[in-house]
């Protein structure tokens, strides 16, 4: 046991759309994850590792905590809760309100009895009153008595070091789990599929997005021309929101690939040749071959 360095599984939880996959970003201090302003965003369990000279944390962003519709949402869930258990620090976080919301009410209720250090945040206090902040304390810290509050704004980085110093405080002294330039435990594979899958979020509207997958196909470094060509397909649920990914002329289906590798290319550091395909896998958020071919197990 190293008595000068800390570290320890953090996991982030709450309902979707509170802001779990930025304040990761913000923490990480670069884009990792993906985020929207759509619910469930974050389908799978991801890590994001921040090490520094005396502590090593390992934070699990995990999907929203909801009720589930199809059995992706199911995995969904059960991916979210297994991590309960599994980390020393349980991060909440929630937005302020005038009362608490049921979601949150829920959420709550399952951790209680869980071990872990329990840690309130707040987000996105840059968006209210001083007055509405306090209340919405006083609220869930009279429901659970939290062992740490913190008020941030993960979107203006605001208190975000206090976040991590609290954590620091609250983990065990311990090894190192990853190499120092480890900074997630998913291929780039996998991060370059969800760039393309934040796209989808971003451009298209209602259902649509829900209802799509990303499967990079090919992933191949080109020296001579020193680029990286990809090639990735786009699945959807139904052959009139093939029709809405491509757009008029494909113009859509450009613009979301455009985007995907300005990302891209930021993510792997050289220049990217993107060819994106859309085809349709009915039902696929219901078929568990399916699920597990997309890497959702």
């Amino acid at each position: 046991m190293n008595k000068e360095f800390k570290s320890g599984y953090v996991t982030i939880i709450g309902r979707p759309n509170v802001g779990k996959s930025t304040l990761i970003n913000a923490i990480m201090g670069e884009k990792l994850l993906i985020t929207s302003n759509k619910p469930q965003t974050t389908r799978n369990t991801i890590q994001a590792i921040l090490t520094r000279d005396n502590y090593q944390i390992v934070f699990m962003d995990t999907p929203g905590l909801h009720k589930p519709k199809h059995k992706l949402g199911e995995y969904m869930v059960k991916v979210a809760q297994s991590t309960l258990s599994q980390v020393d620090v349980i991060v909440f976080v929630t937005t302020p309100e005038e009362e608490i919301n049921i979601s949150d009410k829920y959420i709550i209720d399952q951790i209680k009895q869980s071990k872990p250090i329990k840690i309130l945040v707040i987000n996105k206090v840059d968006t209210v009153n001083k007055e509405k902040l306090a209340k919405t304390i006083e609220n869930y810290y009279n429901y659970f008595k939290f062992d740490e509050v913190v008020p941030i704004s993960a979107l203006k980085q605001k208190n975000v070091d206090e976040l991590i110093k609290v954590i620091v405080d609250k983990l065990p002294y311990g090894p190192k789990y990853f190499p120092d330039e480890m900074i997630t435990d998913q291929p780039e594979r996998f991060v370059v599929a969800e760039i393309i899958r934040e796209k989808l979020l971003h451009n298209l509207q209602e259902e649509v997005p829900h209802g799509t997958a990303v499967e990079v196909i090919t992933m191949k470094e080109d020296r001579e021309k020193q680029c990286v060509n990809i090639n990735a397909t786009i699945y959807c649920e139904k052959e009139s929101h093939k029709s809405i990914i491509i757009g008029k002329g494909g113009q859509m289906l450009k613009k979301i690939g455009q985007s995907s590798r300005i990302d891209i290319e930021r993510f792997l550091g050289t220049k990217v040749f993107l060819e994106l395909w859309v085809k349709v896998k009915k039902d696929w958020r219901d078929s568990e071959a399916i699920l597990r071919s997309l890497g959702y197990k």
